[in-house]
């Protein structure tokens, strides 16, 4: 009995943490540092274009949306 408790528990355990690991939402990272030490599309943790900006500053980096959050806006003709 002891041990399909701990089977559970351990189970359970697993679950819980596949779940917490979900990732961000689209909408909370609107813009991505880009350029050529970031890659395409870059470092996407900025949710507005100002803190981008400020971020890419004094670098070679630029700002631009993160496709993520460009494509989920459904598209109607």
């Amino acid at each position: 009995m002891r041990r399909a408790i701990l089977t559970f528990a351990s189970f359970a355990t697993l679950i819980a943490a596949s779940l917490a690991a979900v990732p961000a939402q689209a909408g909370n990272d609107r813009y991505c540092l880009q350029g050529r030490s970031w890659g395409y599309p870059g470092n996407c943790q900025f949710a507005s274009y100002q803190q981008c900006v400020a971020t890419a500053s004094g670098t070679s980096a630029y700002c631009g949306i993160n496709p993520r959050y460009a494509y989920s806006q459904p598209y109607y003709h």
